[in-house]
């Protein structure tokens, strides 16, 4: 009857009031007010280190991946399977996933191709690419198993030019731990398996572009 008679009184009063009545129902009143106050977890993908060596064109864009739908989300998707995608309910990426994918890879190929310019698609600069890098991403989370997976494509080809290369992409790696913490670094480290593959193909074209 308290309760009702003061429409206007703060959720925190009304909770006390509660309390009163029994030990159950104050627990039940705090549950929303504390998720509100709660914020998450920021995770984000970090450079993985591979191996220098030059040889690509001068010039290389790195295009902002295309990711899919279900994967490109504030929170974690934390594991695929059984029919189910689960997220991680108090973990998120510090920034949308498809920009920090780009610019690791960016930062990935920059150290693994010396001597080459090497920039993400729409960052600001004064020059013109040769040749592009383009990834679509269909998984990037754990599976039933327990690993780490990143599946989808990779293209790498000249700018306007005929010649290059594309992979199918079925990668995986074991997770160190069950926590969020393991597996944002075992998709890290395929990250880095992906500028390993997209450097040797960037390689392989060589620092000129074939005539027009």
């Amino acid at each position: 009857m308290r309760l009702s008679g003061h429409p206007s009184r703060p959720f925190a009063s009304r909770r006390a009031v509660l309390r009163g009545a029994g030990g159950l129902f104050a627990v039940a009143a705090a549950g929303p007010l504390a998720a509100c106050s709660s914020d998450p977890n920021l995770y984000a993908l970090v450079p993985w280190p591979g191996a220098a060596q030059a040889g690509g064109p001068a010039v290389i864009e790195v295009r902002t991946p295309s990711v899919a739908t279900s994967l490109d989300r504030e929170r974690i998707v934390r594991s695929e399977g059984d029919y189910r995608l689960k997220t991680a309910s108090g973990d998120a990426w510090s920034e949308a996933l498809p920009s920090m994918i780009g610019h690791v890879l960016t930062a990935d190929l920059q150290q693994r191709l010396p001597g080459s310019t090497i920039f993400a698609q729409n960052d600001a600069v004064a020059t013109t690419a040769l040749a592009v890098v383009e990834l679509t991403l269909t998984r990037f989370s754990r599976d039933a198993g327990g690993h780490a997976v990143l599946g989808g494509s990779l293209a790498v080809h000249w700018l306007g030019h005929d010649g290059g290369a594309s992979d199918v992409l079925a990668l995986n790696l074991p997770v160190g731990g069950s926590g969020t913490a393991g597996l944002v670094a075992a998709l890290s480290a395929l990250l880095g398996q992906v500028a390993d593959r997209a450097a040797a193909h960037l390689r392989a074209l060589g620092p000129v572009a074939p005539p027009v």
